[in-house]
């Protein structure tokens, strides 16, 4: 089947391929926020990004830090301004577009491609979880927008 890549796929495939990343073994959240000017800090509260940080929560498995880092890496590189004064209605855009560029920055649509995933959804999202170090849920809901994209069953916004 023909996978139709959206804006978003091919903006993080083009910034991947900027660092000239193009395997799952070069996903590390400390080269790339290296390369960016950005500084990781570790701490004890919820992951979040100021100015040119990104604090992760110290608390998350490994897993949980790269699926945050990949979220306020779209805070850091795609939006602006600050979320304390903004309209309630804008802040859950701008969460609703983190929490998407996660799952494509974390499990990029050009690695998916090249890669001859099992069958079975359950080996999977096992294969997903452990070649991009991800959760096994996060890879079970990366491989299921993977496959409503590849199958063509994804939203169609009508014209009235």
């Amino acid at each position: 089947m023909k996978y139709q890549t959206t804006l978003l796929e091919d903006w993080i495939k083009n910034f991947y391929y900027s660092l000239d990343i193009i395997h799952p073994h070069q996903l590390d959240l400390h080269d790339i926020a290296n390369r960016l000017g950005l500084f990781v800090n570790y701490k004890d509260i919820s992951s979040r990004f100021y100015l040119d940080e990104v604090i992760l929560d110290k608390r998350l498995t490994e897993q949980e830090q790269w699926q945050d880092f990949g979220h306020e890496l779209c805070h850091a590189l795609r939006h602006e301004g600050n979320q304390l004064i903004m309209p309630k209605p804008f802040v859950e855009l701008q969460e609703y577009q983190a929490n998407l560029f996660a799952y494509h920055f974390c499990v990029p649509t050009f690695m998916l491609l090249k890669l001859d995933l099992p069958e079975n959804n359950k080996e999977a999202k096992y294969y997903i979880g452990n070649m991009f170090n991800v959760t096994l849920g996060f890879a079970e809901k990366r491989l299921e927008l993977y496959h409503k994209r590849l199958h063509g069953s994804y939203l169609i916004i009508k014209n009235y």
